[in-house]
């Protein structure tokens, strides 16, 4: 056997193959045996098909077969034995194979490259200072009365801009499939309504019901859509009017936490300070991963970028999904969707082999202990017993997962201690 090996790229290499006739030859008999054995043809007993008639009825599957099997061992054992570790299977080209002959083939693989670390203690990057303005707080209180209004019913009488009414609704969705939602509450006049539906809810009465047709523009469609029109049938069951209860004492003490309304507001900046600082801390990360990528000059494997981008376009196909939008019939352009991944890919992929191998010069790993800690964390709050969870991750695979995370999350750690900031 002939090997040669190539290397195309830092990444991409190659291994070009000469298989001696004699070799092809006794794995085609063999195939051909194995088919014999098998194989009914009319005048022949059962397995008792003689070689030569095989290889002349089914010659370009016994080839073919043959083929793989010479490929499979031969790769193998070419990869093992010069300590080559492809990302992926590698992918065989210009196979040729005939019987006497020499059977020729190429397999192209990619490896990680040999990387030279850009200097990664001392990274310069911006902060933002975590700060919470009383707007913000006062906001946050706007949305806990908006959460604790009531809705009281009104006196019999049509329906007004402001009030809020009951509704049983009935339509058609995009893929043709009729819906029925009950107890529908919306407020008459609404903004965020179609103005259609406005126009047609106001001065209706409880009991009656009534068509209302809606046009959907391409903008308000989620993916954009040509232009449509829904037509919804309405029953106006009741009527009602929101009361938000006032900003006070009384109303920080129904929250059941708190004894006045300066202690809410208290409570409110402390937990929206800590959201803040969390949020930094991410900003903060990814821009320490973003400076460590800028300065990397190696090659990424596309096999690498490959993956990042199935992942983003299946994180949106399933994104559609928890919508209940059926991505298939979403009229979204997949194909180019996941190729505009490509670039944030290339930098995610740059990302995972420069962590990978911060993580191995500084002998950073996932202790049991952080494996054992973070299961309970996730266990508690997914209320499951810890060892079930952990039973059920390990036969999942994701119990690998978590491991990585936990060494990538301390790898930032350090990178995180060590840098320089810019406090804006």
């Amino acid at each position: 056997m002939k090997v040669e090996y190539n290397e195309e790229t830092s990444v991409r290499k190659s291994l070009s193959f000469e298989i001696e006739p004699e070799v092809v030859e006794r794995e085609i008999d063999k195939r051909a045996r194995e088919y014999a054995r098998k194989v009914r043809i009319p005048g022949f007993r059962p397995g008792k098909v003689p070689p030569e008639v095989i290889r002349q009825r089914f010659r370009a599957q016994v080839l073919e077969d043959a083929a793989e099997a010479i490929v499979n061992r031969v790769v193998f054992e070419e990869l093992e034995g010069r300590g080559l570790r492809p990302l992926a299977s590698p992918k065989v080209t210009d196979l040729k194979i005939d019987e006497s002959q020499p059977m020729t083939f190429r397999a192209v693989f990619e490896t990680l490259p040999l990387v030279e670390v850009p200097e990664y203690r001392g990274l310069s990057v911006k902060a933002r200072k975590a700060e919470v303005t009383d707007a913000q707080v006062e906001a946050e209180i706007e949305r806990l009365r908006e959460q604790a209004a009531r809705y009281d019913p009104v006196e019999p009488r049509p329906a007004e801009t402001g009030d809020f009414v009951m509704l049983d609704v009935r339509f058609t969705t995009a893929e043709g499939k009729p819906r029925h939602d009950e107890n529908v509450l919306v407020e008459v006049g609404s903004k965020d309504n179609h103005p259609e539906l406005n126009e047609g809810l106001a001065g209706m009465s409880p009991g009656e019901t009534k068509q209302v047709r809606v046009v959907m523009e391409p903008a308000q469609q989620s993916p954009p859509k040509a232009e449509r029109a829904v037509g919804y049938t309405v029953t106006l069951k009741d009527i009602k009017r929101k009361v938000v209860p006032p900003a006070d004492d009384e109303f920080a003490k129904d929250l059941g936490e708190y004894a006045s309304l300066a202690e809410l507001r208290e409570a409110l900046r402390k937990r929206l300070l800590a959201a803040e600082e969390g949020k930094i801390e991410r900003e903060l990360r990814g821009a320490l991963v973003d400076a460590l990528v800028e300065r990397a000059t190696f090659e990424v494997p596309e096999a690498l970028v490959d993956r990042h981008m199935s992942a983003r376009t299946e994180n949106a196909a399933r994104g559609l999904l928890y919508q209940g939008i059926d991505p298939t019939r979403a009229g979204v352009d997949w194909k180019g969707y996941r190729e505009s991944q490509r670039e944030d890919s290339v930098k995610a992929a740059k990302a995972d082999v420069l962590l990978d191998e911060i993580a191995r010069r500084e002998g950073i790993e996932a202790l049991e202990g952080d494996v054992d800690a973070e299961v309970a964390r996730l266990a508690d709050r997914l209320r499951k017993p810890k060892e079930t969870l952990r039973r059920q991750m390990e036969k999942e695979g994701d119990l690998v997962a978590l491991r990585a995370r936990i060494r990538e999350d301390k790898t930032l750690d350090l990178l995180r201690a060590n840098a320089r900031l810019d406090t804006e």
